[in-house]
């Protein structure tokens, strides 16, 4: 019921805490690894059928520009959980990424955890899920 998404497959290691903590609980969830800037279109198609496959809550890792969460958040009214993630090519060590997710424009919501703090978006995931 969780759909986590990183837009690199570079990105995964940093997102495991989320998928232990998810598994640890016995929450269903998949990773995907679509990309904002290299693949728009499977992004938002991701997005936009997510409902429909059953699933509830989307978590985005993210690191530089971070448009991942945005960009799902854009296209579905699913709750979206955005994870700044670091980057060796960062310049602000994911004080960047966090920004981007943190400053969105009014009408695209999504929620913003700490820098690579996975777990945490698992754990607010699991919060949503039980309300």
């Amino acid at each position: 019921v969780v759909g986590i998404l990183v837009g690199s497959e570079s990105d995964r290691e940093r997102m495991q805490p989320a998928l232990d903590e998810l598994a640890a609980n016995g929450i269903p969830h998949e990773l995907e690894v679509r990309s904002a800037h290299r693949n728009p279109d499977a992004v938002a198609e991701y997005a936009r059928t997510a409902r429909e496959r059953g699933l509830r809550v989307l978590i985005a890792g993210a690191g530089l520009a971070a448009a991942l969460p945005g960009a799902v958040a854009a296209q579905t009214d699913l709750p979206v959980i955005g994870v700044p993630l670091r980057s060796e090519k960062s310049v602000l060590d994911g004080l960047d990424a966090l920004l981007s997710i943190a400053q969105l424009p009014p009408g695209v919501p999504v929620a913003a955890v700490g820098v690579d703090s996975a777990k945490n978006a698992a754990i607010l995931a699991a919060r949503i899920l039980s309300l």
